[in-house]
């Protein structure tokens, strides 16, 4: 039996598969909006043989995208842009459609990756950079400015408005985005969150501003449509998060209504030794999934059709979401599935290479 490939029910939300395409930054946007690059890729994403595509992870204010080519979703401009690139995945995808919306922090205002992933220098267009407390994420990178009561209240409610846009574009799923050192992470992180008032010192004040803003999305965006957050489930480095922070974590987005975690780990700091092997971050998942009753996805140099299949058919998690490998293999799900006796949806275009047609499948 395929458990990857077996049926999912995620809150409301019913799914050919457990197999998820994990939402990965393109970097070509225009101003925030998508264009046509982004209907292809997604379209690409949406017949790859997964049960769900996560949209590139996306600013929820201009002042909270990564770099100058980030998605956004915060005016009608993006909305509209946005919306022209899911119908397309509705129409011809097999796939339903999520995104990931969020802050960057102290790490927006920054390079694409190809051209350096540094921050922006005084003739690239930078823009002021906001956090928990005026820590630089890294020498060279400049600092940001701490985020006013008033601030966090406004990025809060700005989360909210992003899932409305999301919703009226017609998303399946919404993932707030607390993980990699953004700006949710960075509130949770002792490694970046130096306050002394409300948002600060105690585990309880960290977690504080990422709670507020999944009971904020949680109450605009619809019970039965899957809401979840990526967490972290460690900082790599002494006196960061650790696994036990992401179970506590977890369980309070749980109390909050919501309905999935995804598990990464990383990105607070540079300067974090992490321990990169394949499934390297699937113990944190299990960890989660023990001590909650979410569903919880694993992502994380997952790789081959019996790697992902068996952290399912193990119960260490839910769902699985790859990346990087989607991208070496647009149709990485229709091989899985030929390797582990599975069937996935192909568009009727694509349907003479099915291996049932064509004996060409059996040479790969």
């Amino acid at each position: 039996m395929a458990h990857l490939f077996e049926p999912y029910r995620l809150a409301g939300l019913d799914l050919a598969n457990r197999l998820v395409v994990a939402p990965m930054c393109q970097y070509s946007a225009d101003e925030g909006c998508a264009n046509d690059w982004h209907v292809a890729h997604l379209v690409s994403m949406a017949n790859s043989g997964a049960g769900l595509v996560v949209i590139e992870a996306t600013g929820v204010e201009p002042l909270g995208r990564i770099t100058h080519g980030c998605l956004g979703l915060y005016d009608d401009a993006t909305e509209k842009a946005l919306a022209r690139a899911v119908a397309a995945v509705k129409r011809f995808g097999q796939a339903k459609i999520g995104i990931q919306i969020g802050h960057a922090g102290r790490k927006a205002s920054s390079q694409r990756p190809w051209e350096g992933g540094k921050a922006l220098s005084p003739d690239e267009a930078p823009w002021q950079t906001y956090a928990p407390s005026p820590i630089p994420f890294d020498e060279g990178w400049p600092t940001p400015a701490e985020l006013t009561v008033s601030d966090i209240g406004r990025i809060r409610a700005a989360h909210a408005e992003a899932a409305k846009r999301a919703l009226a574009i017609g998303m399946d799923s919404l993932e707030i985005h607390g993980a990699h050192g953004y700006l949710t992470h960075s509130f949770h992180s002792p490694i970046s969150n130096r306050r002394t008032d409300a948002y600060g010192g105690s585990r309880e004040g960290r977690m504080r501003f990422g709670l507020e803003v999944a009971e904020a999305v949680r109450g605009v965006w619809p019970k039965g449509k899957p809401l979840g957050m990526r967490i972290t489930g460690r900082d790599w480095m002494e006196g960061g998060l650790e696994i036990e922070d992401a179970v506590v974590f977890a369980r309070e987005l749980e109390a909050r209504g919501l309905d999935f975690v995804c598990v990464s780990s990383g990105g607070v700091i540079p300067k974090a030794r992490i321990e990169v092997g394949p499934g390297y971050q699937v113990p944190f998942a299990a960890a989660v999934k023990a001590g909650t009753s979410l569903a919880v996805r694993a992502v994380g140099l997952i790789a081959t059709p019996a790697q992902a299949d068996g952290i399912i058919a193990e119960g260490k998690a839910d769902m699985v979401a790859i990346a990087r490998a989607v991208l070496d293999d647009p149709h990485w799900g229709w091989h899985a599935a030929g390797k582990l006796g599975a069937e996935v949806a192909r568009p009727v275009q694509y349907a003479r290479a099915a291996p049932k047609v064509w004996p060409g499948a059996s040479y790969r």
